[in-house]
């Protein structure tokens, strides 16, 4: 077939475009290129399920491309869809563009007319394994293109009844009519004897996939836009459940929860695909379940496919009477913990080019290695103590605490009323998303590390054990036993995702040493590409050595902060307020304030050794010290303490303190002290006019910038300053006319942005509007190298900001102690995509 169309062969020329062809459809038209053993097939385009969603029919054409589609898979495999001799089954199956596993919608077997069905049975010589494929076909075709559930035991009956040798067409008619009695019964439907009608519904029906709920659900959590789409493949059917030298697996080509080099999977013999995935049954190691010879071509083109793509795979396979046939390959969900490693890996082996390995990590992944673990002793004490309940499959790293649940809805309602979950289930579906999602741990009683729970696990980052067989769940009682064992559904479990063990009550846990080497082989990379400076947020000796640890080439910190955690700021304030601050000798508020100063944030300066530090100066206008002092009265009694230099001698006495802090910790580094609020070249003068000492301990002036005032004369005020910070936090707040303190929590932001009445989150990234301010500032920098100006964030970083502000030509960033490791891995992404 030539001329542009609605389908492409995997065999046809022209690029494997993700966009148009999907992931799935991509992967299997570079395979073909490349060689592999791939049975024939065709795509249908993202762009006719864009036509289908939107007219609610197939576009005008399709069905003749198809048809002629299926009439090159049957020159290609010398079979004829729908009858014999050599019947042709098809797999059809979804492919979007972005990963999103199990999310939609697949048939198997499709074709299987009563005169193809005979002949299946005739040339293999097995009427039992066609009365599987019969009975598998009608099952899903019912329940993914008319929306039956999966209750056939009555079928199910018929084939296990159904010997090798029996008569073909009676065991046929037995299977097919049962099969559509079940399906009468429930819905009044028919599946539909000719295969062409089996293939238009079924395409339809995987169109219709991409909007139903759990794909949506999947699509908002993950951030994949809803208009992308999906492909469909349509491919000639192998059969792993034909005799016992078939079978079905996955394989990764590194350990996908730990990182660990090697081929790391499963396989299931006298299986089809989706026994493997679904996690009914549970599967065997790749490496002692496949013949020597079958596993060594497997690991061979695997470790090529790995080579070619730079990156860690998912490689889906079928074995038919002892050959073996690639599926699928894709990109891998790994854990957090391995997305480290293998990045780290690949870098350090060349597989990898730095700007490929740093996009294999993102920050939430960089995050989430991060994440406390439990108490090495607490959890030894628990094991001793027989606290163990079950041991399964650690599917995905994590040691998390909770109260047990049963139900994906229950576990929504009460992960939403503030509780942490243990979602527990036989056996996870599509359908449970929402429940997994809100759940801080997952465990299942069957499948393997292949299976729904562990996939969609892993991309969530959330702690999972499955194939935990000794586990039985009753739903309806609300109770879990083992054994003699009995847990109640709320009672307190602690999961091991790691060691696949759950225990009873909550065990403590605590913060783990962050970074490791291949952690600390990124970031150098990832510093080395953006070459920015990175000051961490801290407040007491202890985050300076976190700090350093991470990475920060600085530290910032606010004197109302360290004088907070001191438990010195309540009465300090006290004091300012009830002497006043004109005097400043011995024993005046002015001079306490002094000496807490110094005394304070001598041991952090001390801990910062030679590097920055940066520190705001105190403000009783913000929401953070409102909160820190539980009282909202001090600027409404005292309206000078709510501008900037409303009283100087506070500001010298600061300075004075930081200066004593300084001599006292030996520091030798460049510390700067910002007032928050300017907005005036005239308020810069008059910093530079304040009273201090005249030693070299003395910190510079500088401003940090909270309105677009500010901004806008930024050029006037960075030249006057020691140092400039923007905080985009307040910026933003002001654009919107939101208060700040909004833009730290969910509520009420999400479900405002949720409504559709902001076009921009300002939480979790940069408005258009605000973009203009910023640039303003970038430039003002530039024409000023002299002075240090930074960008302040708070909270969570998204990669989208750090990429985007990196983009506008800042360098320097100050951000909360947790987020120093993930914003130098976004900046170096950002630096080497340019």
């Amino acid at each position: 077939m030539s001329g542009p169309g609605w389908t492409r062969a995997f065999t046809d020329e022209g690029p494997a475009d993700v966009e148009s062809l999907g992931g799935k459809g991509a992967g299997l038209v570079r395979m073909t290129r490349d060689g592999l053993r791939v049975p024939p097939g065709c795509v249908i385009t993202t762009g006719a399920c864009h036509v289908y969603l939107e007219q609610r029919t197939l576009p005008d054409g399709l069905v003749e491309e198809i048809r002629a589609r299926v009439g090159g898979i049957e020159a290609a495999t010398g079979k004829t869809f729908g009858a014999g001799p050599e019947p042709l089954l098809l797999s059809v199956r979804s492919g979007a563009p972005v990963s999103m596993p199990g999310m939609m919608d697949t048939v198997l077997n499709l074709g299987l007319s009563r005169d193809a069905a005979v002949a299946l049975a005739v040339r293999s010589g097995d009427t039992r394994f066609m009365a599987d494929l019969v009975a598998r076909f009608h099952a899903m075709y019912s329940e993914i293109v008319l929306g039956a559930l999966d209750d056939r035991d009555a079928v199910d009956t018929l084939v296990t009844g159904t010997a090798p040798g029996d008569d073909p067409a009676a065991a046929f008619d037995g299977v097919w009519a049962a099969a559509e009695a079940a399906l009468a019964d429930e819905l009044g439907e028919s599946v539909p004897a000719a295969p062409e009608d089996q293939l238009r519904h079924a395409v339809e029906a995987v169109f219709r996939s991409w909007n139903t709920r759990r794909a949506r659900t999947y699509r908002e959590h993950h951030g994949i836009p809803h208009d992308m789409g999906t492909a469909v493949v349509v491919q000639s059917m192998v059969f792993g459940n034909l005799d016992d030298a078939s079978g079905s697996g996955v394989v990764f080509t590194r350990n996908p929860v730990t990182g660990e080099p090697g081929l790391y999977g499963e396989y299931l013999a006298h299986s089809q695909g989706e026994d493997v995935v679904a996690g009914v049954r549970t599967p065997d190691p790749v490496s002692g379940a496949l013949p020597p010879p079958l596993l060594a071509e497997l690991e061979r083109t695997c470790g090529e496919l790995e080579a070619r793509h730079g990156d860690v795979l998912d490689v889906e396979f079928t074995v038919e009477h002892g050959v073996l046939y690639f599926l699928q390959v894709r990109s891998a969900k790994r854990t957090p913990e391995a997305a480290v490693r293998i990045a780290a890996d690949l870098l350090h082996d060349r597989t990898a080019t730095p700007a490929r390995a740093l996009s294999l990590v993102t920050g939430d992944q960089l995050r989430a290695a991060q994440r406390p673990g439990f108490d090495d002793t607490a959890l030894a004490a628990a094991r001793a103590a027989g606290r163990v309940v079950v041991t399964g499959i650690g599917a995905c790293p994590g040691q998390v605490c909770g109260e047990l649940v049963l139900d994906p809805d229950r576990a929504q309602e009460r992960a939403e009323a503030g509780a942490a979950v243990i979602l527990a289930r036989s056996v996870t579906s599509p359908a449970d998303l929402h429940g997994m999602i809100a759940a801080e741990g997952i465990v299942t009683s069957t499948g393997g590390s292949t299976s729904h729970a562990a996939v969609v696990a892993r991309a969530l980052g959330t702690a999972c054990v499955v194939g935990a067989g000794a586990l039985e769940i009753d739903a309806a009682a609300r109770t879990v036993r083992v054994g003699e064992r009995t847990l109640a559904e709320g009672d307190p479990v602690s999961l091991d995702g790691a060691s696949g063990e759950l225990v009873t009550g909550t065990l403590p846990t605590t913060t783990p040493a962050a970074a490791n080497d291949a952690m600390d082989a990124l970031l150098r990379a990832a510093a080395d590409a953006a070459g920015c400076e990175v000051l961490a947020r801290v407040t007491v000796p202890a985050d300076v050595v976190a700090a350093r640890a991470a990475g920060a080439t600085g530290v910032v910190t606010a004197v109302d902060d360290v004088l907070a955690a001191s438990g010195d700021l309540n009465h300090l304030v006290e004091t300012l307020l009830e002497k006043g601050w004109d005097g400043v000798g011995a024993g005046t508020a002015l001079d306490e304030v002094r000496r807490a100063i110094a005394r304070q944030v001598s041991g952090l300066l001390a801990a910062a050794g030679d590097h920055d530090v940066d520190v705001r100066a105190i403000d009783l206008l913000a929401d953070e010290a409102r909160e820190l002092l539980q009282q909202t009265a001090v600027t409404t009694r005292h309206p000078e303490l709510a501008l900037p230099l409303g009283v100087p001698a506070l500001i010298a006495a600061q300075r004075e303190g930081l200066a004593l802090a300084a001599a006292d910790a030996g520091y030798g580094g460049r510390m700067r002290l910002a007032i928050r609020h300017v907005s005036d070249p005239a308020e810069v003068r008059a910093l530079h006019a304040i009273d201090g000492p005249a030693d070299g301990a003395a910190p510079g002036m500088g401003t940090y910038l909270t309105s677009p005032r500010a901004v806008l004369g930024a050029d006037a005020l960075v030249g006057l300053s020691a140092v400039v910070w923007l905080e985009i936090r307040a910026l933003q707040a002001a654009m919107f006319g939101i208060p700040a303190r909004q833009f730290l929590t969910a509520a009420p932001l999400d479900d405002y942005v949720a409504r559709g009445l902001l076009s921009t989150d300002p939480r979790h990234a940069i408005d258009p509007v605000v973009e203009p301010l910023l640039a303003v500032l970038s430039e003002a920098g530039r024409a000023h190298p002299e002075v240090p100006v930074g960008v302040r964030l708070s909270g969570t970083v998204a990669d989208a900001v750090a990429a985007r502000l990196y983009e506008l030509g800042f360098r320097r960033f100050a951000v909360d102690l947790p987020e120093v490791r993930p914003l130098l891995l976004g900046l170096g992404r950002a630096a080497l995509a340019r």
